[in-house]
Formats: structure tokens, C-alpha cells, sequence
């Protein structure tokens, strides 16, 4: 053979070659893709999930001590809106003991709202805390985790069962708000952010609150 023919057949296998590879990393591209949609779409559906098991758990509690000092912690229900993305603290029957025979109570304080990624600050990530036992500080402290990434939007409505209107905003602590009262239903609105040139999927549901009237089986002494 001629340097001219090892030089072509060279050329020819070169080509090949970048083809072969252009085929599979395109492959492999669409699996990690899929996978990240896949894996966004988990996060989303349970995302929601977990707020309307929550939710339908909330409660409010008149049990007041007569000293004061006694007093350790209150129930209450706050929601409040923003421009993209909502708040809301409430309590809830919803902790989950994880170690056996564990002396814990499955009231807890449950918030969610949306916070800036550390890594990225562009990027903003669905995040829920639990605060367990309840304390007299209802939207601070207990544990924050991660439920959902890159979050468009959030928003909560309330069903106000004396009007029959969804109103945006909800506070039992404020006699201009609705003391004393949990909404019939909260409306859950969570947008999530498309994967690469994907659109935006959106996630929403209605669920619930159970337990309309505030707790009062007698006053602690």
C-alpha cells in the first residue's frame, strides 16, 4: 500500500470514528435529559403530595394556660402572598416519628416557602420546615429541607367558608385577619422550571382541612 492509501483509509476511519461518537454522546445527552425530567417531575408530584397531606393535618388549638409563663407554644395559620412566591406556616398533626418508642408528638409546626439556591442565586428551590415540639415562635426555627428545585412560582389560595371567596392571604393571629379560623380549602400552585429549552410544568391541586373548629377539650390549669 501507498502513504497515499494509509493516509485516506486514515481520513476515512477518522470520520467514522467522530460519527460513532457524535451518535452516542447525542445518546447519552437524551438519557441524562431524561433522567433530569424524570427526576423533576418526581420531585413536583410529591412536592404537592406532601403539602396536601400536611395541609388537611392543620389545626388550630385553644388549650391557653392560666399563667402565663406556662405557656410554650401556639398553633396558628399563617399564609402569606408575594410577588412570585408565597408563604405559609401552619400547625399540623403531620411529624412522623422515626425512631421506635420515640416520646414525640405528631403536632409540629410545617412551613413552606421558596428560598435562593447557595450554589446559584439565580436558581430558587422549594423548601419545608418542621419545628417540633411547637414553639412560641411559629415561623422560625426546627429543621429546612430541600423538596424541589429550580421553582418558577408558588402560590397557596385560601377558601374562606363565610364568603365562599379564595382570598391570598390568611392569619388567625390578627383580629383584621381571621382569628381563630382555618380556611375550608387551600388551593396549591406549584410551577417548575423546564428542563433545558423544555416548558414550564405546572403542578396544582385543591385539598381540604379537616379539623375546622380549633381544639378546646377544656383549659389547662
Amino acid at each position: 500500500m501507498s502513504l497515499l492509501e494509509v493516509l485516506v483509509s486514515l481520513a476515512v476511519l477518522a470520520m467514522i470514528s467522530l460519527l460513532i461518537y457524535g451518535a452516542f454522546d447525542s445518546l447519552n445527552r437524551g438519557k441524562r435529559a431524561e433522567a433530569t425530567r424524570t427526576d423533576r417531575a418526581r420531585q413536583g408530584r410529591e412536592s404537592v403530595l406532601r403539602m396536601t397531606r400536611e395541609f388537611a393535618g392543620a389545626y388550630l388549638s385553644m388549650h391557653i394556660p392560666y399563667v402565663t409563663a406556662l405557656i410554650t407554644g401556639k398553633a396558628v395559620f399563617i399564609g402569606r402572598p408575594g410577588a412570585t412566591f408565597d408563604r405559609v406556616d401552619f400547625a399540623s398533626f403531620s411529624h412522623r416519628r422515626i425512631d421506635r418508642d420515640a416520646k414525640e408528638s405528631d403536632q409540629c409546626e410545617i412551613g413552606y416557602f421558596v428560598v435562593s439556591d447557595p450554589e446559584n442565586s439565580e436558581k430558587k428551590d422549594l423548601v419545608r420546615r418542621e419545628q417540633t415540639p411547637i414553639d412560641l415562635d411559629p415561623e422560625r426555627g426546627g429543621v429546612i429541607n430541600v423538596l424541589a428545585e429550580d421553582i418558577e412560582a408558588l402560590n397557596f389560595r385560601y377558601l374562606d367558608s363565610m364568603t365562599g371567596m379564595w382570598v391570598e392571604r390568611w392569619d388567625t393571629t390578627q383580629m383584621s385577619g381571621q382569628p381563630n379560623r382555618l380556611p375550608l380549602q387551600v388551593r396549591i400552585t406549584l410551577v417548575m422550571k423546564g428542563v433545558t429549552n423544555a416548558p414550564s410544568t405546572t403542578y396544582t391541586t385543591k385539598t381540604p382541612i379537616f379539623i375546622q373548629q380549633p381544639l378546646s377539650f377544656g383549659i389547662l390549669q
